[in-house]
């Protein structure tokens, strides 16, 4: 099976999708999904895009992701870390940490997602949660919700 590259970050025969079904904890993003398993081989590749100005839900999973950035620049909320991010970063997400992407400046972030496809549902933050995330003044700042 090959899925060919069409220019401009998107890929012949693949929709874009919503982020999301719902929620509006969530800003100017879209996915597209490249590979959906086959076989032995149990994983998903998405192709997320954040637009400028844009984010991702603030989140967790019992599951570990890989997402490698292939276009712009942001930032990530990593746990209680929030680092720059840039094009051929690798970014592991653990099991149970809370993440949140951000695109910065004039250009699209865009990042590979690599999952299982059998996963766990994305837990987002509670009240309490938030209230313990933000008694850092970082985070604070950081966090969109």
């Amino acid at each position: 099976m090959i899925v060919k590259y069409s220019g401009d970050y998107k890929w012949e025969n693949v929709s874009p999708l919503a982020y999301k079904e719902t929620g509006t904890n969530f800003k100017n993003i879209s996915r597209q999904v490249l590979f959906d398993g086959l076989g032995d081989l149990t994983c998903q590749l998405r192709y997320f895009e954040v637009q400028p100005g844009g984010y991702s839900s603030l989140e967790r999973h019992e599951h570990v992701h890989l997402v490698m950035i292939l276009r712009g620049a942001g930032q990530v909320l990593l746990g209680e870390n929030i680092y720059s991010i840039g094009e051929n970063d690798v970014i592991t997400i653990p099991p149970k940490t809370w993440h949140q992407f951000q695109a910065n400046g004039e250009f699209p972030l865009g990042f590979l997602c690599l999952v299982n496809v059998e996963r766990d549902k994305v837990q987002l933050p509670t009240e309490d949660d938030l209230a313990e995330l933000r008694k850092d003044p970082k985070v604070a700042a950081f966090i969109k919700n």
